[in-house]
């Protein structure tokens, strides 16, 4: 039996929340990059609220953010000020030496329009580049500080145990997280968003094997998932590739699995130091992803 807990609907994580509790205070102004070209500190999408004294958010900082606050505090300051769009070159000018060119668009809100704030956060997201997709398999220590770590990046998460109850509440309840118990736990293989890159460190061995399996014979299938790691030692790799070999998977297949998980060179066995080695891997992949193809590559 599979127990899907989704909650969609709730918005990410504290920056938003913290936006809406200042608006519930004081007017404030939604400060969102509509538009960026070449090299700028954000790209669109990306926002901050900006009140009399208070800053939530960034737009990257430096000069182009203490001139967003102050036109948005020259806004704040004129009764029944309109929204307003501005360009903003990065050059010597604006004391930036990016060479990009932003587009802002400022909001003026009333005290308490928390409903305006909601819709001006949801159409952010839309301008956002693509988040990662995310599959993890295991809620334990690791699984946990990965949790952590990777719901303040853009990241969608589907979160997977055959354990029930070991998702606490601040994660049922987060929007770009999905927590799943699911027994046998590789079931949810079949459902997991295609160009996941799945993570699979569960309680026990046995369970990891199932979900390599699985992930293999997705694969075979649709060749769908962008990347499949294994947490556990080279010796754990070695054991695991025996027993799939035994069960069909050829050795081109078994190639798709990356064990250990992590950049080399990090060491350290602490959930945390873990945590940010495979999260900064994922990083890596998925910039490289982005990565046009280099002119003559593969001639």
């Amino acid at each position: 039996m599979r127990d899907h807990r989704r909650s969609w609907e709730v918005f990410r994580l504290n920056t938003l929340q913290t936006a809406c509790d200042t608006l519930a205070a004081v007017s404030a102004c939604w400060v969102e990059v509509l538009k960026a070209q070449g090299s700028v500190p954000r790209g669109a999408g990306t926002w901050m609220l900006v009140s009399a004294d208070a800053l939530v958010g960034t737009i990257g900082g430096g000069h182009l953010e203490f001139q967003a606050m102050d036109q948005a505090r020259a806004l704040l300051a004129t009764a029944d000020a309109p929204a307003l769009e501005q360009r903003y070159a990065l050059g010597p000018s604006l004391g930036q030496c990016c060479g990009g060119v932003v587009w802002l668009r400022f909001t003026p809100l009333a005290r308490g329009d928390q409903a305006a704030l909601r819709a001006l956060a949801e159409g952010s997201r839309a301008r956002l580049a693509p988040p990662m997709q995310v599959a993890l398999f295991g809620a334990g220590h690791v699984g946990h500080a990965l949790v952590r770590l990777l719901a303040t990046l853009p990241c969608r998460l589907m979160w997977v145990d055959s354990r029930d109850a070991v998702f606490a509440p601040q994660w049922l309840a987060a929007p770009d997280v999905v927590c799943e118990h699911s027994a046998p736990v590789e079931a949810a293989v079949a459902d997991l968003a295609p160009h996941s890159q799945v993570l699979i460190m569960s309680f026990s061995h046995a369970e990891d094997l199932e979900v390599v399996a699985a992930c293999l014979k997705r694969q075979r299938q649709r060749g769908d998932l962008d990347f499949i790691g294994l947490i556990g030692s080279a010796t754990k790799w070695a054991v695991f590739r025996r027993r799939l070999e035994q069960r069909g998977f050829s050795a081109q297949e078994l190639d798709q699995v990356t064990c250990p998980i992590g950049l080399p060179g990090i060491t350290g066995k602490e959930p945390e130091v873990i945590a940010v080695s495979v999260t900064a891997q994922l990083l890596q992949r998925a910039e490289a992803e982005k990565r046009p193809p280099q002119a003559g590559a593969g001639s």
